[in-house]
């Protein structure tokens, strides 16, 4: 097992990696909205929040020598499902057919009060 580990997203705010390989298998940590110079989020709304998740999940697949297309699920959380439309017009942009599998939850709170978090799996 190697780590994966770039300047360019944020650091780890606890006991985990920003991704792990294994084998033939990239999977990286959940991202939030946060801005790799500054450690705070990009903004307050979602929009900018889940623009900066997939340019943090951009920058851990770069790290790796990949790149979205070589993504093969992601997870999507968010605070409010009612704006999962929301959320997939922005995250439709970093994707071409075949797109990768994906399932998307509602849950009750994210870390650091974000309002939406995406993890991903990739194949090398």
């Amino acid at each position: 097992m190697d780590t994966i580990h770039t300047q360019n997203a944020p650091q780890a705010i606890g006991p985990y990696s920003q991704a792990v390989k294994h084998g033939d298998t990239l999977y990286i940590s959940g991202q939030i909205g946060f801005d790799p110079a500054t450690g705070k989020f990009v903004g307050d709304d979602l929009q900018s929040q889940t623009e900066q998740v997939m340019k943090n999940i951009g920058a851990v697949l770069e790290a790796a020598g990949l790149d979205y297309g070589d993504v093969i699920k992601c997870s999507i959380f968010l605070l409010d499902m009612a704006r999962f439309s929301e959320v997939n017009v922005i995250y439709g942009t970093y994707f071409k057919a075949p797109f990768p599998a994906r399932e998307t939850l509602q849950v009750s709170a994210l870390p650091a009060g974000a309002l939406v978090e995406i993890s991903v799996i990739a194949a090398l």
